[in-house]
């Protein structure tokens, strides 16, 4: 009891000392006021996060010149999220140039888009896991002389299962660097030249405020925005993805042409294997207009250029990793880890417990 009453005035003479010090007072002003910029900073691209993506008004594609007899292409387009852009870029008055491996599902969807919005249609089938210059060389056909303006990267394969690094089989490791990246990046440079033209073309002769722009869309996902165990060959196609489209769109920019990565959580697909939706994993329909709508917002890939996590739900999951544990660090690594094991061992579960039932 004694000591603690003899205390008090060694106390109040430290308070009085650091109230007397200007050092003290600037030392403790600083901290502060680094407190107070970075709340600022976070409540601002939070401000924004929310303007971007429950605020602003759909994008008008006319300034990609809809309707006016331009083209977009779309890759990985026989189904999913592939297939509802090329339906919904129809939609907002493109023509599309169908880009996937199977042929008789290009013709349907390219019947299906001619009959529904009375736009163009060509098809190219194309198998991307190939690498063949003939399949490329057949694009480069298709386009010729098509004035060309969007460009959806849309093909991609992620693993079949959540499967070790050191387990992965070298086909498997093979096609994904391949579909996801080969592919990618040689696509882009047969399409992207003639996105450039069509737009220098179109503003040598149209007033300044009518200007062409130019779109390139590539698909990224969380698996690339954190590093993630167990899809380590995928994720890092995903993440290498994020790197060469940011470069991209700075070399682009002079030209008029937007670049931007699209990043997604899970979507109801036949990649994903997920047949139900959900407030996080959204059906391809939903979250394509989600996309298409917000071109050229970051919503929640805030710190990120010419990226965008179109998706309320995603770009609400994106903001909140960012700006707590981080996207490297090893809480979000290992929480991935886990999640990713769980997968797994559920699913060599269901495939033993198939194979079991084909035996019977």
């Amino acid at each position: 009891m004694t000591s603690s009453i003899t205390s008090i005035p060694q106390v109040d003479q430290f308070l009085q000392s650091i109230v007397d010090s200007e050092y003290a007072q600037y030392a403790l002003l600083v901290p502060l006021l680094f407190g107070t910029l970075k709340l600022t900073i976070l409540l601002l691209r939070f401000g924004s996060l929310i303007f971007d993506t429950f605020i602003l008004p759909p994008v008008d594609y006319r300034k990609f010149g809809a309707y006016t007899g331009n083209w977009a292409v779309v890759t990985g387009a026989s189904d999913g999220i592939g297939k509802e852009f090329a339906l919904q870029l129809a939609k907002r008055g493109m023509s599309i140039v169908l880009v996937s491996r199977t042929q008789s599902k290009l013709e349907l969807l390219a019947k299906e888009i001619s009959a529904t919005y009375k736009v163009g249609t060509k098809i190219v089938a194309f198998d991307a896991a190939a690498d063949d210059e003939a399949n490329y060389s057949e694009l480069e056909k298709a386009i010729f002389d098509t004035p060309v303006t969007i460009l959806v990267n849309n093909v991609g394969q992620s693993h079949s299962i959540p499967v070790p690094f050191l387990e992965t089989e070298q086909k498997e490791l093979r096609d994904i660097i391949t579909i996801n990246n080969t592919a990618t990046l040689r696509i882009t440079q047969i399409v992207a030249p003639n996105i450039v033209s069509t737009v220098e073309r179109a503003n040598t002769t149209n007033s300044k405020s009518a200007r062409l722009k130019g779109l390139v869309l590539t698909m990224g996902s969380f698996g690339g925005l954190l590093p993630t165990p167990y899809l380590a060959t995928y994720s890092g196609s995903k993440a290498f993805l994020q790197a060469w489209s940011s470069a991209l769109a700075g070399e682009l920019a002079p030209f008029g042409v937007d670049v931007e990565l699209v990043i997604s959580y899970l979507v109801t697909s036949a990649m994903s294997k997920i047949k139900r939706p959900s407030a996080t994993i959204p059906t391809p329909k939903q979250f394509v207009a989600a996309t298409l709508n917000s071109v050229g917002r970051r919503n929640g890939a805030q710190d990120r250029f010419a990226t965008s996590t179109p998706y309320w739900t995603h770009a609400l999951m994106h903001f909140a990793i960012e700006n707590t544990v981080g996207v490297y660090s090893k809480i979000a690594n290992t929480l991935n880890l886990k999640m990713h094991q769980s997968i797994r061992a559920r699913a060599l579960k269901k495939q033993k417990r198939l194979a079991g039932e084909k035996q019977d």
